[in-house]
């Protein structure tokens, strides 16, 4: 299936490094470094560095002028404590590549180099290392950076490894293809008192309760039907643990995911209406912030064609999902900003689940990373 790379002991090398020495959001300033010393051996026609703070910018460009297309991986790791103990486990203490960037950085690298080596005929081909996307900031940041606001690609493209998909099995969906994901986190204030004169203030704790039963309500979890919702409980604090005092203030956190960006709009209008109505009946004060959003995955029908027609010409096994999937992808922004899409990259059926504390990226799939991506790209690029 596809075709073998003769350089895919020294992705396999690169992929290993990049696993033993993780760097949360926002911090990924060593990988950076790493890929930039990567991306020197094989130099593209532009590099641009601190996009996005951390991100890295690579552009192949054609002799003449044409179709402009991006292809997108991410730097960062999670706050998770490897128990894996192979030569190469991550050396930083509490956080590990657990979502498998290392892989999807590896193909990046796989695939500047075979741009490097077969030059796009026409058009660009721009690679980017996107910091932060497993705290939803990252893919904001670099759509705010006015060096990639001067890219403007005609098609943009990301890729997933999945475990529980048989190994280099491509994945594939028109329309929303990972949720949109927001969490919420709702501050109450009132008056402290006595615990045993709790009428002289004002405790938050029976708006907290009926705020947490009003979210829960709207739960639908058939993803089929169009108000799809999964709302979870996070967080809650209230109070101290002095048992003399009735509590004056608390606070909760929930994540919401919806099978939309118009869906999830109208949930977070219905969340903000419910809160204030909950803090004006108990007299609280109140405050809302919304944090780590993931916009969904809307794949468009062009992108996700040619992305089909790589996996079919490479003779991969392609699976066309009915349903999206639950978790949310900074990817999603881009796919709001340009026609695109990310697909699946079955990574075992046996594998261990994404942000499992033994998780690692399986080696043997960077070559149908390298090869769909690189397939997509001459499509686009070599097109007449």
């Amino acid at each position: 299936m596809g075709t073998f790379l003769p350089d895919f002991i020294e992705l396999q090398e690169l992929r290993k490094e990049l696993h033993q020495f993780p760097e949360l959001s926002g911090k990924e300033f060593n990988t950076a470094e790493r890929i930039v010393s990567f991306l020197q051996k094989y130099p593209p026609d532009e590099l641009v560095t601190t996009v996005g703070k951390t991100g890295i910018l690579a552009t192949y460009s054609g002799e003449v002028l044409g179709q402009t297309v991006l292809f997108r991986c991410e730097l960062d790791a999670l706050p998770i404590n490897e128990i894996n103990i192979f030569n190469y486990r991550s050396e930083t203490e509490g956080i590990s590549h657990k979502c498998g960037h290392d892989g999807h950085m590896a193909i990046l690298c796989g695939l500047a180099k075979q741009l490097y080596l077969n030059k796009p005929k026409k058009g660009k081909v721009v690679l980017l290392f996107q910091p932060a996307e497993e705290d939803g900031s990252g893919a904001k940041k670099v759509a705010n950076d006015i060096r990639f606001q001067q890219v403007k690609p005609d098609y943009a493209f990301a890729l997933h490894n999945l475990p529980g998909y048989s190994k280099s099995q491509i994945v594939i969906k028109e329309g929303t293809f990972t949720c949109a994901v927001n969490s919420i986190i709702i501050k109450l204030k009132g008056i402290t008192s006595h615990a045993g004169e709790p009428e002289k203030g004002i405790n938050p704790a029976l708006a907290m309760a009926e705020i947490t039963t009003e979210f829960l309500q709207l739960t639908q979890p058939l993803m089929a039907q169009d108000n799809f919702c999964i709302v979870t409980p996070i967080y809650t604090a209230m109070g101290k643990k002095a048992y003399g005092v009735s509590a004056g203030e608390g606070e909760i956190h929930f994540t919401v995911r919806s099978n939309s960006n118009k869906q999830m709009r109208i949930i977070e209008a219905k969340f903000e209406n419910f809160v204030a109505e909950k803090a004006a009946k108990y007299h609280l004060a109140h405050t809302i912030k919304w944090t780590q959003s993931f916009q969904a995955n809307e794949n468009s029908k062009d992108a996700v064609a040619l992305i089909e027609n790589a996996a079919l010409i490479s003779d991969y096994s392609i699976l066309k999902k009915k349903h999206p999937f639950t978790w949310g992808e900074d990817f999603g922004l881009f796919t709001q900003l340009y026609s695109g899409a990310m697909f699946g990259l079955g990574s075992g059926e046996d594998t261990p689940a994404l942000h499992n504390p033994d998780y690692d990226f399986p080696d043997e799939i960077i070559t149908t990373g390298v090869t769909m991506f690189h397939e997509i790209s001459k499509k686009i690029t070599n097109a007449q």
